[in-house]
């Protein structure tokens, strides 16, 4: 057990540490060096080499001995110090090896690597969908593209510098360079791949990847989560897709469009070609939604794979509208790899209507029991601050304003301060969450059809 009270103060606060600030005002007070620079001053005649010796000897003792002591309080303190071994006592045995009792009924937990994405005005969103969503064994990677302000980006940054979790875990990184991302384009594939190669350097320890924009919320804690994928195959792709095309072909596959996103600094409307290609040939096109739990071997299979597939579909989706939706499952589909990976479901509630039928309507508080019933881990798309996320705080996640979801690892008194004191992040407390995902889940793989929906 770890307490974060030292932590939290040397994450928030600029000035040095109280032992630190003892240690600077005994040395600034230290009794033989100032007698020495007042001796100096004797009213019988001095030499003056001798005298400035003397000066320059003590203000060089000083300064030696305070530059020694910000660099051991640096040291302490430093980013490179490793994440808390409370969090992961695993970690410490001998050699660095990971141990795991095999005696125990469940398995250990995965992790999941998360991209939160935003746009101007976006920080809000994305801190609070990070407190949702946060577990110490995963990995995070915020985004914020380049239309946001230096003041949203100084926000999100700070939030990550202060908060003691973040800083014990050492699993929270903001992207330096932002990336624009065009949903109507072919951009966000581009971001997405960028985003896992930047998590897969980060992290060799991550089994899911999962992409979550400003306008998405967790329906289930990440106890919850990482209790039902512990149980399933790690190489299972969550992935929306059909190999009907119908009115798709004529708005997303055969018209021709270039993504400012792709090549220009400064944002500005899509360009459309006058003309429209053909459906390729050499490779059958699948459609699906933008969502999608993807693994870490496909992902490698796309980003460092032998096999030229990722690249050809690259390119072709390069020059097609609403290209995210299309690039990932006809990958997969098209892969031998990867094609029995697939489970035709995307664990994301979303409703679209005749008024959105390319990006789902706006949820609220009457979609609050459809949410619960349909045995998803995230939903989209919600507005700033709707009270239907307050609702998913309280009733779902049993989250409290400003502070991350409880989990297994949290060892405070309940409130607030639940997560000030941590345990081992591999303990997890599932609760209700974990039930209705396994239900859905079971009711996909039960009836032995999935095989049947793979692909087709």
């Amino acid at each position: 057990m770890q307490n974060s009270g030292s932590t939290a103060a040397a994450a928030a606060a600029p000035t040095p540490p109280q032992s630190q600030q003892h240690q600077w005002s005994s040395i600034l007070t230290s009794k033989p060096i100032f007698s020495t620079l007042f001796s100096l001053r004797d009213p019988k005649p001095t030499n003056k080499p001798t005298l400035l010796l003397y000066t320059f000897l003590a203000i060089s003792l000083l300064s030696i001995t305070f530059i020694f002591s910000l660099c051991t309080s640096s040291s302490s303190t430093g980013p490179h110090s490793g994440p808390d071994p409370f969090l992961f006592p695993a970690h410490q045995a001998h050699n660095h090896r990971i141990i795991y009792d095999s005696t125990k009924a469940n398995p250990p937990p995965p992790s999941i690597a998360y991209l939160i994405s935003g746009s101007r005005s976006d920080s809000g969103r994305i801190i609070r969908l990070l407190l949702a969503t946060y577990h110490p064994l995963n990995q995070y990677l915020l985004h914020l593209d380049p239309s946001a302000s230096h003041a949203d980006r100084e926000r999100v940054a700070l939030t990550v510098q202060s908060n003691p979790i973040f800083k014990a875990a050492q699993n929270v990184h903001v992207m330096g360079k932002p990336d624009f991302a065009y949903q109507k384009g072919s951009s966000p594939v581009s971001l997405a791949l960028h985003a896992a190669s930047i998590l897969i350097r980060l992290n060799l320890k991550w089994d899911w990847f999962v992409s979550l924009s400003a306008d998405a919320y967790p329906l289930v804690t990440q106890d919850d989560l990482l209790h039902i994928m512990s149980f399933l195959p790690k190489d299972m792709n969550f992935v929306n897709h059909s190999s009907y095309i119908g009115w798709k072909e004529s708005r997303r596959l055969r018209p021709i469009i270039v993504d400012p996103g792709l090549y220009l600094a400064e944002g500005t409307e899509m360009f459309y070609a006058t003309q429209k290609r053909d459906l390729p040939s050499a490779f059958r096109v699948f459609t699906g939604s933008s969502f999608s739990i993807l693994t870490r071997s496909f992902l490698e299979f796309c980003i460092l794979g032998a096999d030229n597939l990722p690249r050809l579909l690259l390119m072709y989706f390069a020059n097609t509208p609403w290209s995210l939706s299309n690039y990932f499952p006809s990958v997969l589909c098209n892969s031998r790899q990867f094609n029995r990976t697939v489970i035709n479901q995307n664990l994301l509630y979303a409703m679209y209507d005749n008024r959105h039928i390319s990006d789902p309507r706006p949820l609220n508080s009457s979609d609050f029991d459809d949410m619960i019933r349909s045995g998803a881990a995230f939903a989209r798309k919600f507005q700033p601050d709707d009270p239907v996320l307050d609702l998913i705080d309280q009733k779902l996640l049993r989250r409290s304003p400003g502070s991350v979801v409880p989990g297994g690892w949290c060892l405070g008194e309940s409130g607030n301060s639940t997560c000030l004191t941590w345990g081992d992040a591999n303990i997890l407390r599932p609760g209700s969450g974990s039930q209705r995902i396994e239900k859905a889940i079971v009711k996909l793989l039960s009836n032995g059809t999935f095989r049947s929906h793979q692909c087709v």
